[in-house]
């Protein structure tokens, strides 16, 4: 007897969409930043201009300061119990995390741009429905072309450098920060440095990803609306949708970055406060816990297209289980047994287990495509940068007999 796989593919191909809109997806390629490096011949995605990129952000931010702070006195004297080259929390923002949030670019772009075209790819999106999939993506695209948007940024980056002031790493502890020689509230010539440039290109960097999240949120909001092809008991168990939980989990750098900031500012917590690793440890929880919900969340936004499928595909299911049963029942339990048919070997046996195999798959269907490999590969990518601060900040004889105790 064929099966159903022998029976799908004797079946014609059908033609895989192809859309010049969704190939030029990007979330990345647009804005007055990206058109300012396009027209200094640096917008380009070639590892060599991405290294650029990073190297110059770096020589902005970080390079200055310890020039600076190298001429006062402060990048690695005693004239202040924090100088520069010892605040972990400034040269983690500015080695790591910044350089990070720039590098990440093209790898999340172009993870994104792929999963916009499994829409098409997968049979998701139809010839009928691919102009309503093309509006989406092109409203998206509008959005990340104003200007206004990373205008406001920059702003807000600027003002709250402004307003929180030169953001020491310990408050009125002594830092690198301030100038010894001057009033105790005058900032350093690197102090002066980090508060007006360095500090604000790393918000606007930071502020610049929330936006493209927020695009990338919207993208999905948009797309929902969108009358998909999804199937119940698509394998994946969540109609087909289960890719996009895998596109998130490409955002784990974001989450890495910020986390290595958090880490550094609890770093110097440590090192200069006398705070242990277990007044952190609900901190460290709180962000890791955050971190994943915050990046999980857009796929929220597809649940009002999931929970329809699931309970049309329960009832649909449910009738043709109920309807195949009765029949099965009728024919093998309380009829006459069919002439010259046995029940062994019967293809019955084998369609009954099939029928109760794909209402299970639609019982189980997630009415949010997030898998549980997702959440937890993001929730240990938010944890790792935390692994340097537990290991600094656990004494050595403890942190040993824990090993002992592992081990043994």
């Amino acid at each position: 007897m064929r099966t159903l796989l022998d029976s799908y593919a004797i079946l014609p191909a059908e033609k895989e969409l192809h859309s010049s809109v969704a190939e030029s997806f990007s979330l990345t390629h647009g804005g007055l930043v990206y058109r300012l490096q396009c027209r200094m011949g640096a917008g380009s995605e070639e590892r060599i201009c991405v290294a650029r990129r990073t190297v110059l952000a770096v020589a902005l931010t970080w390079l200055p300061l310890l020039f600076l702070s190298a001429v006062q006195g402060l990048a690695l004297g005693k004239d202040v119990p924090i100088p520069f080259l010892r605040d972990f929390a400034v040269n983690v923002r500015l080695l790591i995390a910044l350089p990070l949030l720039i590098v990440s670019e093209v790898a999340i772009d172009h993870r994104l741009r792929t999963a916009v075209n499994h829409f098409l790819k997968s049979g998701l999106v139809t010839e009928t429905t691919l102009p309503a999939f093309e509006a989406a993506i092109e409203k998206v695209t509008r959005l990340r072309d104003h200007l206004l948007p990373e205008i406001v940024m920059l702003v807000l980056a600027y003002l709250t450098s402004y307003f929180q002031g030169s953001d020491a790493p310990l408050g009125t502890t002594p830092s690198w920060h301030l100038s010894p020689a001057s009033s105790p509230d005058m900032l350093s010539y690197a102090g002066w440095w980090f508060t007006s440039i360095s500090l604000p290109v790393y918000r606007f960097l930071l502020f610049r990803w929330v936006w493209r999240m927020f695009l990338w949120a919207y993208f999905l909001r948009c797309v929902s609306k969108v009358k998909l092809v999804l199937v119940p008991t698509h394998p994946d168990m969540a109609a087909g949708l289960s890719f996009l939980s895998g596109a998130q989990q490409r955002l784990g750098p974001i989450a890495f970055a910020i986390g290595a900031v958090v880490a550094g500012q609890l770093g110097n917590a440590i090192a200069y406060a006398g705070v242990t690793v277990a007044g952190l440890k609900y901190v460290i929880l709180a962000y890791c816990v955050c971190a994943t919900l915050i990046l999980v969340t857009p796929l929220l936004l597809l649940a009002p297209a999931l929970v329809p499928v699931k309970r049309r595909g329960l009832l649909d299911y449910g009738a043709l289980a109920a309807s195949y049963t009765q029949a099965f029942d009728a024919k093998w339990v309380h009829g006459p047994p069919p002439a010259g048919e046995t029940l062994l070997g019967s293809s019955d046996i084998q369609s009954l287990a099939d029928l109760g195999n794909s209402f299970a798959i639609v019982r189980q269907m997630r009415v949010v495509p997030v898998s549980k490999s997702t959440v937890v590969s993001l929730g240990l990518t938010a944890a790792l940068p935390m692994v340097p601060v537990l290991v600094f900040g656990t004494p050595a004889d403890q942190l040993l007999g824990t090993l002992l105790k592992l081990i043994a």
